[in-house]
Order: C-alpha cells, then sequence, then structure tokens
C-alpha cells in the first residue's frame, strides 16, 4: 500500500514514524512564556486553565449585587519558592473577551494568617495553593454543585466566593479578596499576550512549513491531495 511508505525511505534516512514523531512533538514555547510579566518577579506558574465564573457587579460593599454573567476567566495560580515553604501565593485572573480585564490576589503568611482567622480556615499556607486548585477544577468538573462567583465593586476591588450548591442550601467555603491591576500592569499583560500570540503562530507556521517540505521530497502527490482538500474545505466554509 503506497500511504504505508510515504515517507520512508532507504539509505539510513528516518522511517516515517520517527519523521513524523520529530516534527509533532511539542513546539518549544519556553522562551515566549519567560517574557510573561506574571513571572518576572520570581513567582512561577503553577495552574493556568479556563474556569467559569459567575460574574456579578455590584455598585458598593453594602449595594445588593446585579445579575451575574456566566463568563470563562483565565486563572492563573503562581507561587514564590518552595512548595513546603512558599513565601507568597497569587491568583491572576483575566479574559479573553476583555483585554483590560485583569485582577489580582495575593497573600503572604502573615496576611493568609489574617485570612485564616477571619473565615476559620482549617488549612495552613503550604496547602492554600493546593486547595484553591482543588477548589478550581470543581468548578470545572462540577459546576451545577461548585460555584465561583466573582463579585466586582465600582473601584478597583472585587472577590471571589467559592460556594458549594448542597441542594437545600448554598455554602460558603472560602473567600478570596482580588484588586484590579493597574494601569501599567495592565497594558504590559496585553503587550505580552499579543506578542505571544504573534511568536506562537510564527512556530506553528514554520513547524508546518517543515512538514509541508518534508511531505513534497516524499510524496509530492501526498501533497496535492492535501491542498485540494485544504482548499474544497475552506470553499465550503465560505458559503
Amino acid at each position: 500500500m503506497q500511504s504505508a511508505g510515504i515517507l520512508s525511505g532507504a539509505g539510513g534516512v528516518k522511517s516515517s514514524d520517527e519523521n513524523l514523531g520529530d516534527l509533532m512533538q511539542t513546539l518549544d514555547f519556553s522562551a515566549i512564556e519567560e517574557m510573561d510579566p506574571s513571572v518576572v518577579d520570581g513567582h512561577r506558574v503553577i495552574y493556568d486553565r479556563e474556569v467559569p465564573f459567575e460574574v456579578r457587579l455590584q455598585d458598593s460593599a453594602e449595594a445588593p449585587q446585579q445579575v451575574g454573567t456566566l463568563e470563562a476567566i483565565k486563572v492563573k495560580v503562581l507561587l514564590l519558592g518552595d512548595d513546603a515553604n512558599p513565601e507568597s501565593v497569587r491568583i491572576e485572573l483575566s479574559s479573553e473577551a476583555d483585554l483590560f480585564f485583569h485582577y489580582y490576589h495575593q497573600l503572604d503568611l502573615t496576611g493568609f494568617k489574617t485570612v485564616q482567622d477571619q473565615q476559620r480556615l482549617m488549612v495552613e499556607f503550604p496547602d492554600y495553593p493546593n486547595v484553591l486548585i482543588r477548589m478550581l477544577n470543581n468548578c470545572i468538573k462540577e459546576p451545577h454543585s461548585c460555584l465561583a462567583v466573582f463579585v466586582m465593586q465600582q473601584d478597583v476591588h472585587a472577590r471571589l466566593d467559592f460556594i458549594q450548591n448542597m441542594e437545600y442550601k448554598f455554602v460558603e467555603l472560602m473567600t478570596c479578596h482580588f484588586v484590579h491591576s493597574p494601569e501599567d500592569s495592565v497594558q504590559r499583560h496585553i503587550t505580552y499576550r499579543y506578542k505571544s500570540m504573534k511568536s506562537r503562530l510564527a512556530l506553528m507556521q514554520n513547524r508546518l512549513q517543515e512538514v509541508n517540505n518534508l511531505v513534497k521530497m516524499k510524496n509530492p502527490s501526498l501533497l496535492l491531495q492535501l491542498q485540494r482538500s485544504g482548499a474544497s474545505s475552506a470553499s465550503t466554509a465560505g458559503r
């Protein structure tokens, strides 16, 4: 069968599996990620996912909350120091729908002790990042019973309430207080996201060109077939 040997060759040329394995390895984005403003102060990212949030607005801390909307919020959890003895834990929130939406929550041991006393938390500071990650993942896996409600006030303050739906009542598990990032920080993050997307696209285009050249060398007829298939799909999508 012709397709079985599409990229195979003789005389020391790599097999098709080896060639495809080399080309399809995960692209190395480490150089891009090092430019992330989130990590320039020594923090490292330990969690980075989109989580469903119910986003609400509130005129003031005492005013009633407005009806919320469900949004996919990008959540980063960052750690400074060792896992067993962290110096600082930070959460950053951003949104693909609003580039200027950027809030952060940050605690060191002293700040955590205050929150621990106020909310009667049963965890210690080294376990705090794992508790956050577990709650965030629960909001993804069980969105009807585990809720993340983000309440924004008219000023720079906001809070994230983790709530569990117990069917007969809602139980507030924990609250994290947030502040909107300063304007210069928001601009740095927007610039990074733009440059990151542009660099990732360039890397992917280069990898695609490598695959294109390899197929062209080993099996020109297959390349022609792929190009025709791609053109046909594009034409159908444009109708």
